[in-house]
């Protein structure tokens, strides 16, 4: 598939396309209603519509988490302000932009016409170094990103999050804080939130070595500190297989392109980064294309068209994956010169074997259980570690519908059956929520509990789900924005 250049900015026009367009809000955004996994809580039961008709809709897919996440920290430590066009404003991304104003960053947010959000970061001339409280909610890029922007400021810093977070994996990037001088009280588990960290002893010059097995965010969060570090930073994953090293040069990509100077062992498995001050940017964030899957997918799913515009030419998104996944298990996929992406699900969904899917296995699980042959999926052993150890969690509720699913060391292994109506829980885990919904696309009678917790990173994704599902049985209905 041949992509056009220059795909990064959000303002190409929007093409004239039959089907409604469904735009998921930057703006109106609330938080997860509750702080506990959603096994413990009361449950909330969302019916997850039922296309029935095939999908005909442009779904206007909000900014990436992840890209949103890394430029805020580094405009954080830059030496002049900045500007991030697109913004996501989700829960993650809000609980990022409070992190930040504790250690004294001024935010301007500016509401833009096409309901996009533009944010003005100015730094300090020196990070506030507390005591400060830092609220990291279920969101793995605040755990454990802002503890390494802690560290820079020689803070003193409590940091906690919801009770889920409490059981997510810390201690690789916390022992690697600790190996240049930081110090660390525990108010729980070793190794886990609640903590103190003491960063006014902070070192200079050091090599560290880190595991990074159960999650990229340990390496990125080390990766983003280090220009600022004074002697800037030698960084090596130690003996094992690294989680998700396309989130890593994600990472790499986006300092390298702010100006800073990262150089990486023909191994892919060190890092050496030169101390410097990061001037001042302005960058558009590209759609979020791992949350664009499930509407992807849902074409497949109803044998009908989605089409997402913005899509960028290149991008180091593993969301950008689901061309070659989709085409794979049997979809038509094409990129327009107008940087549109459309997606034709034409037949029978094809299983699939593929490797290291990351956070795009919840959605292409549940496209594999919708399938008409076996599927195995695997290097995703990391997912464990995650909101919720997402391969049990997959087990059990793909079992739900119909799906026999077997856990193996490192993925999953899945063979369809038939298809029948379950309730299917979140786990507070916003991509299994969004899994659960794809699946009730095209099982009539499905529930998904705690449709809320997709506030993490899509605002109004319940609403805009149901919109795309409405226009499968009436194509001529106008999409909301």
């Amino acid at each position: 598939m041949n992509a056009p250049a220059g795909a990064r900015t959000s303002h190409a026009p929007t093409p004239q396309q039959p089907g409604p367009t469904v735009r998921i809000s930057p703006i109106n955004t609330a938080p997860s209603t509750g702080t506990t996994p959603s096994h413990h809580v009361e449950p909330q039961w969302w019916p997850a519509p039922f296309a029935a008709a095939p999908l005909d809709a442009t779904v206007l897919v909000p900014a990436s988490k992840s890209l949103t996440n890394r430029y805020l920290i580094l405009a954080a430590l830059a030496s002049s302000p900045s500007t991030i066009h697109n913004t996501l404003i989700s829960r993650d991304t809000e609980l990022m932009l409070d992190a930040l104003e504790a250690f004294g960053v001024q935010l301007e947010r500016t509401a833009q016409a096409d309901g996009s959000t533009t944010v003005r970061v100015v730094p300090p001339e020196r990070l506030a170094a507390g005591p400060l409280t830092v609220q990291c909610g279920l969101a793995g890029t605040v755990m454990r990103f802002v503890p390494a922007l802690a560290a820079v400021a020689g803070a003193q810093a409590d940091f906690d999050g919801d009770a889920a977070a409490r059981v997510r994996p810390m201690a690789p990037v916390l022992d690697a804080l600790a190996g240049l001088g930081v110090q660390f009280s525990f108010h729980g588990a070793p190794g886990m939130l609640p903590f103190t960290m003491d960063a006014r002893r902070l070192e200079a010059g050091a090599d560290v070595q880190i595991d990074g097995s159960a999650s990229s965010q340990f390496i990125s969060a080390m990766l983003l500190a280090a220009p600022a570090l004074p002697g800037g930073l030698r960084l090596r994953a130690a003996e094992g297989p690294l989680a998700s090293p396309d989130h890593i040069a994600m990472t790499v990509a986006t300092l390298r392109e702010l100006g800073a100077v990262v150089d990486l062992d023909e191994d892919g498995r060190g890092w050496s980064v030169q101390p410097q001050r990061i001037a001042g940017f302005t960058v558009t964030v590209e759609p979020d294309l791992s949350n664009a899957g499930p509407f992807l997918a849902a074409a497949l799913a109803t044998r009908g068209v989605v089409r997402v515009p913005f899509w960028p030419a290149t991008t180091t998104q593993v969301g950008g994956k689901w061309v070659q996944i989709l085409q794979a298990m049997g979809a038509q996929v094409s990129l327009g010169a107008d940087s549109v992406l459309t997606v034709r699900g034409t037949g029978p969904i094809r299983g699939i074997e593929y490797a290291d899917a990351s956070e795009l296995a919840p959605t292409l699980a549940a496209l594999c259980a919708l399938a008409d042959s076996p599927s195995k999926l695997t290097g995703i052993g990391h997912l464990r570690g995650h909101e919720t150890d997402r391969l049990a969690a997959l087990q059990a509720e793909l079992g739900k519908v119909g799906a026999q699913v077997t856990v193996t060391d490192d993925g999953l292994e899945i063979t369809p059956g038939p298809l029948r109506p379950g309730d299917l829980d979140s786990y507070e885990d916003h991509r299994m929520a969004t899994a659960g919904a794809l699946l009730g696309l095209a099982i009539d009678g499905v529930r998904v509990e705690n449709i809320a917790t997709t506030s993490k990173t899509m605002p109004d994704f319940p609403q805009q789900w149901a919109a795309m599902a409405a226009a499968a049985a009436n194509p001529a209905a106008e999409g909301s924005r």
